[in-house]
């Protein structure tokens, strides 16, 4: 770092000293100086406590907590000339410890900070109403599920801090590492901080990077639980249809898909049970090679809309889907498909409405296959 001086027109090294040699120390200077200019991390914070022990059970204090500008909880530890091996674990165990704080514990904390300052006329809860851009701090998301941050501040890192900050936010955890440099010139003194992870210029992308990660990772972990449910699911449902009087999935065996397929009759024209993660389905799927077949038989069977519904006993959602070859006629029912309490009601629904379903669909696929036969032979004549 280099002090111009403009009347020589010159720049001036300054000497970069240690914080020990200059008889600084963590609580009664650097925490000192962050707790009452926190903008030096580049962005807007609200301290809301210092050296903050209110863990049940535990001794431990973190330096400083502050709350950001979307109501997330930032842990502050700050280190002087080394970071030390354990100050990421430290801020870890704050941040898990901070994780259960309510909306009015958090201002409780503050109001106590307020007071021990001298400033208990203020209100904490008016406070951070304000800082967050709120008329009511009811209306306001604070502390919410895993957003909790950590901000580390020392003159130095160690490999294993700086690897392990890294390694962190691949995974999603909010970690930014400033590096706090204390300078001399003569009889003036200066302090530069500068964030060094993530850097400022890649930040957006590495944060980027880690969301994407995570929403990565749950798809897989999601496909592999709905991948394990599934044939037990369909094994159960598929035991309940042979002791119906639905005959449609008597040799059909349990899959790993979310979908069981039975033929109807037609060819290209199958009677689907679907199992997700949100609802239970039945369907008339109709997927012929054709997309003008597959017309033909939607609008055949459209064309008896009021007699089928009211065959079925409901109303069922008719889609055509122009966009895709294939066309559908569904009906479905919200439900938390993956809570295997509820497969026993499940089970019983899609049979039920399996049935109907079939029995609504027969006379009319039957009148449709006999009018594909008659323009296949129609075709087929010189």
């Amino acid at each position: 770092m280099f002090k111009i001086d403009t009347t020589s027109n010159r720049i001036t090294s300054l000497e970069e000293k240690r914080f020990s040699e200059l008889g600084f120390s963590e609580r009664n200077h650097l925490q000192e100086w962050l707790e009452h200019l926190p903008e030096a991390f580049g962005e807007e914070l609200l301290i809301i406590q210092k050296e903050f022990d209110g863990f049940d059970d535990t001794r431990e204090r973190l330096d400083l907590l502050a709350l950001d500008k979307a109501g997330n909880l930032v842990v502050i530890e700050n280190k002087l000339d080394d970071s030390g091996r354990d100050v990421v674990w430290q801020a870890l165990k704050y941040a898990s410890y901070c994780a259960n704080l309510s909306r009015n514990q958090i201002v409780e904390i503050h109001q106590r900070y307020l007071n021990a300052r001298g400033a208990g006329e203020e209100d904490a809860a008016e406070k951070i109403a304000e800082f967050l851009g709120v008329e009511d701090l009811a209306e306001a998301d604070i502390n919410g599920s895993q957003s909790q941050r950590l901000i580390f501040v020392a003159a130095n890192y160690r490999k294993e801090v700086t690897n392990t900050v890294l390694w962190l936010i691949q995974f999603g955890i909010a970690c930014q590492c400033f590096k706090a440099t204390p300078y001399k010139s003569g009889d003036e003194l200066f302090l530069n901080i500068e964030q060094i992870i993530p850097p400022p210029e890649s930040e957006d992308f590495m944060i980027g990077m880690a969301v994407k990660e995570k929403e990565k990772q749950s798809a897989k972990h999601e496909l592999r639980q709905s991948q394990q449910l599934r044939p037990a699911f369909w094994e159960q449902c598929l035991e309940a249809f042979r002791k119906s009087d639905c005959r449609l999935y008597d040799n059909i065996s349990p899959s790993k898909d979310h979908w069981l397929a039975a033929g109807s009759g037609v060819s290209g024209v199958q009677y689907n049970l679907i199992f997700g993660k949100s609802e239970a389905r039945v369907e008339l799927s109709i997927q012929r090679s054709s997309a003008e077949e597959n017309q033909f038989i939607y609008d055949q069977v459209e064309a008896e809309k009021d007699k089928l519904e009211e065959q079925f006993g409901d109303a069922l959602v008719w889609l055509p889907l122009p966009e895709r070859k294939a066309c559908r006629i569904q009906y479905a029912q919200p439900v938390d498909g993956f809570d295997q309490e509820n497969w026993p009601w499940m089970i019983d629904w899609l049979v039920a409405h399996m049935k109907r379903l079939e029995q609504a669909m027969r006379d009319p696929l039957k009148r449709v296959g006999n009018s594909l036969k008659k323009q296949g032979t129609r075709k087929a004549e010189p």
